[in-house]
């Protein structure tokens, strides 16, 4: 007991460090997480990861991330096997959330390693990245 009220802000620090490091890990959730412009771009880079546009075809044709792949949600079933499940999978929707929404979706059809671009291709714009017409 006399270590314990001896080292009480040692302790309580130890307790606030484990909740951040909990809520950070909660905040991703189990289905993947938000990666930043910058993150992705290294993933492509060193991982070969590879950018899936998941917003209507539409969408993609007027401006979508160089090299990435056009799947929209509604045809996942039916494009999910044109996609390497070896390479980590990088999904872009207009702003962020309806691509965290699909995460799930990859995994189910068997892909291990399934992220989000931070704010969608909207985010990527803001980061002053290019994007590709047509």
């Amino acid at each position: 007991m006399k270590f314990i009220v001896d080292n009480i802000l040692l302790i309580a620090l130890a307790f606030v460090s484990g909740g951040m490091l909990l809520w950070q890990s909660l905040r991703s959730g189990p289905a993947g997480g938000a990666i930043t412009p910058a993150e992705a771009t290294a993933a492509v880079n060193q991982r070969h990861a590879v950018f899936v546009d998941v917003r209507p075809t539409a969408d993609f044709a007027a401006g979508h991330i160089a090299q990435s792949r056009s799947v929209p949600l509604a045809e996942l079933k039916q494009k999910a096997a044109g996609l390497p499940k070896n390479k980590p999978l990088i999904l872009v929707g207009a702003n962020g959330r309806d691509a965290a929404k699909a995460v799930a979706e990859f995994k189910a059809h068997g892909f291990a390693e399934v992220n989000t671009l931070a704010g969608g291709l909207a985010g990527w714009v803001q980061a002053g990245m290019p994007i590709a017409k047509g």
